[in-house]
């Protein structure tokens, strides 16, 4: 291969006495006009590479044939109305309906399609008032995290007032019809929108019809927060607010709306560890946290005594990770057990009432709705099962099909088994492997390993179109519940943070072996996949054991571990990653796994297509611009690797369909190509 290439510049940084080089510096500027036309010769020699795979269009036809068929949401109420999304098959972006009653057809109430001609904005949030009359909805423009906030009366679905713009990071909390909450941050001028450093949240109050210049600053003037994010209790008497620094451990405030003046009074006071609230009934709060207890529980306390000390546990910590809901005077405990859900019912009084039957192991997501709801609507999925919408009686436990996948899949044709493996310390670790029934054994499976392993993130079971593609191709889908997840609790999670990182890296490491040693397919045929903090994972791996995978992708990756916390809010990251910037000790570490630092001359790495967006503001670009010339400038031996760059697309939120389709039969394409395939 011949890349593009890469000028190097004289940069240098003095990290406690060692000197890096960083020669790609200048790619993190993505307004220069050098930084543009190198991603544009960049796309030019993949899109030369990828025009030459026989069968690219093949796979594209596919996916777009299987993906053609009718999505909906579940379905939420407001005001009057039945609100759900649904997507007619390829549209870019789902379409907001509503109706009166299931008698009546539904009409459009909101088409994000409209917002741009090729689809690249997008709806990232709608919010209504109490009384259903009033809504504000959020568009994000080319997958970026900044949005603008529209207001609009239900009735007549016309735009009220001026627009709320630059928001991020928030939700809308309405406050009667007089106004709501949201958040952000404050942009410095005369930087980048996308890639400069966001350090300081604000709650703001925006009160309808007057200008965002006079909204008041309402929690984060005085004291530096990085996220802020506030909610009403149901009754809309507490304001709720959560401040944290971090990705894990948050404070949290509340303030009576019904006092004039009222304070904000704290209920906790430190970052240490995660809490919620849930429910605001008969002067009782319902909070849900991991203090004192690392899988979760729920407590219950006097809203004039709010605060630890005064705790009760109403559901008691288990050996099961718990992730509360409430709807229609109950509490909802969704666990999880060896990462498939397991659901059971409770009153508000702690007891509990029954365990919800879901179809088989896989995931259930939903069970929240309002307080005066009798029924409820929950989405059970796995690997081999399309998601299917349930409709929940809450009297009786009844659950019935509301709607199922319209996807042509024959779910009888394939297997999906959960196996444990051990990892290099002993570490017992779960993963799924999902297949044709009767796969030969033979090392020759083309196989895609995904992994994530952070922020207390859980990989459960789900569909994925864009799977089913490589399994009727008789390849092996394999996902391994890493450490630094959240599928086992904060222990878990603690377990695959900062000095503890290389254990998620072993973890997928072993994963891998685990697959080659039981003949599912060999390092020939095997591919290393994950995004963001999992293309990370990809990159740190690939770099430690590069003879192990046929095929990396890692897509929108943290690369450069010495600089992430220099953008966006990817100093909010450093519970999980520790910063160079910490002790000599951290830096070390960081610098020896780092993806962009690890990479050496005179290895023969695995073909590698990085795959971003130009407008990714939560993982900047640049950590891939800068992995993927440092990657063609050491790479030995004849395994193509590049980049893909798309463009008006972000992190991953929101991206049209089209783009979505175009990313993955271009990665599936390669894959098979590097391996010698045929796509049947």
């Amino acid at each position: 291969m011949k890349y593009p290439l890469t000028k190097e510049v004289d940069v240098q940084d003095n990290y406690f006495g060692t000197i890096v080089n960083d020669p790609f510096r200048w790619l993190e500027d993505d307004r220069a006009d050098d930084t543009k036309a190198w991603v544009i010769e960049q796309n030019k020699c993949t899109n030369e590479y990828l025009e030459k795979i026989p069968f690219r269009a093949a796979i594209r036809q596919r996916l777009q044939k299987l993906m053609d068929y009718e999505k909906f949401s579940q379905p939420f109420k407001e005001g009057r109305y039945t609100y759900f999304y649904k997507n007619s098959g390829l549209q870019n972006q789902s379409i907001l309906y509503r109706q009166k009653s299931e008698d009546e057809e539904a009409e459009i109430f909101l088409d994000p399609n409209t917002f741009s001609a090729d689809g690249s904005n997008s709806l990232a949030g709608i919010s209504f008032s109490k009384d259903g009359s009033l809504a504000a909805y959020q568009i994000s423009k080319g997958g970026s995290d900044w949005t603008d906030v529209v207001v609009v009366d239900t009735e007549s679905k016309k735009q009220l007032w001026e627009v709320i713009h630059d928001v991020k990071f928030s939700g809308i909390a309405w406050q009667g019809n007089t106004g709501f909450y949201y958040s952000t941050y404050e942009q410095k001028q005369g930087t980048s929108a996308l890639s400069a450093k966001t350090e300081q949240h604000k709650l703001y109050f925006h009160r309808l019809g007057e200008k965002q210049s006079e909204d008041q600053v309402v929690f984060g003037s005085e004291v530096s927060r990085r996220y802020i994010n506030a909610g009403l209790t149901e009754d809309e008497r507490y304001l709720v607010i959560s401040a944290a620094n971090s990705t894990s451990g948050n404070e949290l405030y509340i303030k009576d709306l019904h006092l004039e003046n009222a304070p904000i009074l704290t209920i906790v006071d430190n970052f240490d560890k995660n809490h919620e609230v849930l429910l605001h009934d008969d002067a009782k709060l319902y909070i849900y946290t991991d203090l004192d207890a690392p899988n979760g529980r729920v407590v219950v306390v006097n809203v004039e005594t709010p605060t630890p000390p005064f705790w009760t546990d109403l559901i008691p910590e288990t050996n099961n990770v718990l992730t509360p809901g409430t709807a229609g005077g109950k509490l909802f405990a969704n666990y999880l057990k060896d990462a498939v859900s397991m659901v059971w019912q409770y009153n508000l009084n702690g007891s509990k009432e029954r365990e919800i039957e879901l179809p088989g192991p896989g995931t259930a997501i939903g069970f929240h709705g309002k307080q005066e709801e009798t029924t409820i609507y929950y989405t059970f999925t796995s690997y081999i099962y399309p998601a299917t919408i349930f409709c929940y009686a809450i009297a009786n436990g009844t659950s019935t099909i509301y709607r199922k996948s319209g996807v042509d899949f024959s779910p009888e044709a394939y297997v999906s088994n959960q196996v444990f493996y051990t990892s290099k310390d002993g570490t017992r670790v779960p993963m799924i492997i999902t297949h044709k029934k009767g796969l030969e054994l033979n090392g020759k499976n083309p196989t895609v390993l995904y992994g994530y392993g952070g922020f207390n993130v859980n990989l459960t079971p789900a569909f994925s179109n864009s799977a089913v593609v490589l399994l009727e191709q008789g390849a092996v889908y394999a996902v391994a519940n890493l450490r630094g997840g959240g599928e086992y609790g904060a222990e878990w999670h603690l377990a695959g943070t900062k000095m503890n990182k290389q254990n998620v890296f072993d973890d997928y490491i072993a994963a891998a072996e685990y697959l080659i040693s039981e003949k599912y397919t060999s390092s020939a045929y095997l591919a290393s996949m994950g995004g963001s903090n999992g293309g990370l994972l990809v990159g740190a791996t690939m770099a430690q054991r590069p003879e192990l995978f046929k095929v990396a992708l890692p897509a929108v990756g943290v690369l450069d571990m010495l600089r992430y916390h220099q953008f966006t809010a990817g100093a909010g990251w450093s519970f999980d990653y520790g910063t160079a910037d910490d002790s000599p000790e951290m830096f070390g570490y960081l610098y020896q796994y780092s993806p962009l630092h690890a990479l050496k001359s005179g290895v023969k790495y695995p073909a590698t297509l990085v795959t971003t967006g130009d407008h990714d503001d939560r993982v900047v670009p640049a950590h891939s611009f800068k992995f993927i010339a440092r990657l063609q400038q050491v790479q030995t031996g004849e395994a193509p690797v590049l980049i893909r760059i798309e463009t008006n697309a972000g992190h991953g939120a929101g991206k049209p369909t089209d783009k979505v389709i175009g990313e993955i039969a271009d990665k599936w394409a390669f894959m098979f190509q590097v391996m010698g395939l045929h796509w049947l």
